[in-house]
C-alpha cells in the first residue's frame, strides 16, 4: 500500500499555490489555509481550530490529512457539545425581503464553499449559486496524474474526492 500511496499523484506546494489548490488536497500540498482558522466565525472563534497540513502532496499525504481532519472534527464536536448554551435550539428568522441578497462562506471538507442567494417574491429563492471548491481543484488533478501509471488514476482521483457535478455540497 505504501508503494502505491507514497509519491503517487504528487502535487508540489509551489504548483498547489500557483493553481489555488484548496481544502484537504491543498493542505496535503503545504497550503496552510482553512477558513475556520484564518477567519473563524461562531463557534470556531472559541475553539482554536488545529489545521492539518503536510508538504508531500501525494496520495499518502492526502490520506493522512483526511485522518487528521476526522480526529480534529471529533475534538471540535466534543468541545461544541460541552459549550452548548442552554435555551432554544430553533428560532424563527423571519421572511427575507424581495431583492435581498446574502452570501455565505464556510470551510467544507473539500475546501471553501461560497453560496450566494438572491431572495424573490413571497420568501422564495430567486437565484442561488453554490460554489463547490472542486471547481478550483479539478485542473490540479490533471497535473497530479502526469507521470503516473494508468492503474493509479482511480487512486489519485479518489484521493482528491472531487465533485463531478460541483453541487453536491
Amino acid at each position: 500500500m505504501q508503494d502505491r500511496f507514497l509519491t503517487t499523484g504528487r502535487v508540489l506546494p509551489e504548483l498547489a499555490a500557483k493553481l489555488g489548490l484548496t481544502g484537504l488536497a491543498g493542505r496535503a500540498s503545504g497550503q496552510a489555509w482553512d477558513a475556520r482558522a484564518q477567519f473563524p466565525c461562531v463557534p470556531y472563534d472559541q475553539l482554536d481550530v488545529q489545521m492539518a497540513t503536510h508538504r508531500n502532496g501525494d496520495v499518502a499525504a492526502r490520506v493522512i490529512v483526511r485522518f487528521e481532519e476526522v480526529a480534529e472534527s471529533i475534538r471540535l464536536i466534543r468541545l461544541m457539545l460541552e459549550q452548548l448554551p442552554a435555551g432554544e435550539l430553533l428560532s424563527d428568522v423571519g421572511n427575507a425581503l424581495e431583492g435581498s441578497m446574502g452570501i455565505g462562506w464556510v470551510e467544507g471538507w473539500r475546501g471553501e464553499i461560497l453560496v450566494a442567494l438572491h431572495a424573490g417574491r413571497d420568501n422564495r429563492i430567486h437565484r442561488l449559486h453554490p460554489h463547490d471548491p472542486s471547481w478550483q481543484n479539478w485542473p490540479v488533478l490533471e497535473h497530479a496524474i502526469m507521470g503516473n501509471i494508468v492503474p493509479d488514476f482511480p487512486l489519485i482521483n479518489k484521493s482528491f474526492n472531487l465533485s463531478y457535478s460541483g453541487v453536491d455540497l
